[in-house]
């Protein structure tokens, strides 16, 4: 029983980070994958096998190690240069993924309640700043048990969207062409959004599996974990092809699909997705500082505070445009974290006990 507690935790920790203002809103799948039409629901199903193999490679890395951050992983599968490389890049990358943050939470603000959007970015920003600084680790695990209720909306709002489809494949597959695009091809989109994913998911992956008692429940957990994130891709994906005509031009297309459903649907889907983004801010802009800064020191509040407003001003560049390009920039970069974690694992599995 302890070891199925455990995997479950692995597996929701994994979602309740990749599962930010892109994913919870709607624009990283709308943009990757629904896209494409009914190729981008074939590309959300070579992204889930890639997600289910990496998140229980680094999991599995992790536990082997006992890693203290992902830096040890990452010089142990990549050498000292390429791995001090890749180090300094993921850390500019949760830099980026904290600009996008901010910039969803203005998004969400004003598309739910009309408020303009540099609010929402500002309460985002002062929200993430005391919970990094104050190490408020209660405060995490509250907004962390909201990813369970994200997991139910999504279920019941893409489900619902798909059942209430009334347009035949091709009308949609033509209006799907209209949708902004992360990529040039469907398949080369369904590989950038894993690796950006990834990017930002090893230095959780590795911890994770650090404080794992055994292999098996890092595999276990990591499979899990991939598994669940792959369901709710597929989901969402789904459900926004099915209603596509509606989609254009919103920044959060799964609020609106809520909301379509039920004015306090859309109420809930939009505080659920706040704490979700909330949830991802806190987890990034600490990776970011932790590497930087020493926690609990000065330094690393008034880091932290500088590092935040840097960001807020990168968020008036605007949502949708931030997805559109941070993400794939940083995606191109993952590819050679994806490529040396399935070597790296693939060189240890023999030599990695089964089990203790």
């Amino acid at each position: 029983m302890g070891a199925l507690k455990d995997i479950l935790r692995i597996a929701g920790a994994f979602v309740g980070v990749v599962v930010g203002a892109g994913f919870a809103s709607g624009q990283e799948i709308m943009q990757f994958f629904t896209s494409f039409g009914m190729l981008g629901l074939v590309g959300a199903i070579v992204s889930s096998a890639l997600f289910i193999f990496l998140a229980m490679a680094l999991v599995t890395l992790g536990q082997e190690r006992a890693a203290k951050s992902h830096k040890d992983v990452i010089m142990a599968i990549c050498g000292p240069y390429l791995g001090a490389l890749l180090d300094w890049l993921i850390t500019a990358f949760m830099f980026g993924v904290g600009v996008v943050m901010l910039a969803g939470g203005g998004a969400l603000v004003e598309q739910l309640t009309g408020i303009p959007k540099h609010y929402g970015s500002i309460a985002m920003t002062v929200l993430t700043v005391l919970i990094v600084c104050l190490d408020a680790r209660k405060v995490v695990n509250i907004i962390g048990a909201i990813t369970p209720l994200l997991v139910l909306m999504t279920v019941v709002v893409a489900g619902a969207a798909i059942f209430q489809r009334t347009l035949d494949f091709d009308t949609l597959a033509q209006a799907a062409v209209a949708l902004p695009r992360g990529a040039s091809n469907w398949l080369l989109a369904a590989l950038l959004y894993v690796s950006y994913n990834i990017v930002v998911s090893t230095p959780f992956l590795v911890i994770m599996g650090s404080q794992t008692s055994s292999r098996r429940i890092a595999t276990w957990g990591g499979i899990a974990g991939g598994a669940l994130l792959s369901s709710l891709i597929l989901l969402i994906a789904g459900g926004m092809l099915a209603q596509v005509t509606e989609l254009a031009e919103v920044a959060m297309p799964m609020l609106l699909l809520a909301s379509k459903l039920s004015p306090a649907l859309g109420a809930i889907m939009g505080i659920t997705i706040f704490g979700m983004i909330l949830n991802t801010s806190v987890g990034v802009f600490y990776s970011f500082s932790v590497r930087l800064f020493t926690p609990g020191t000065a330094g690393f509040v008034w880091g932290t505070v500088v590092t935040a407003v840097l960001a807020f001003a990168g968020s008036f560049v605007g949502f949708i445009k931030l997805v559109g390009t941070v993400y794939p920039m940083f995606g191109y970069l993952g590819f050679v974290l994806m490529v040396f974690t399935i070597i790296g694992w693939w060189r240890r599995r023999d030599a990695s006990p089964a089990a203790h």
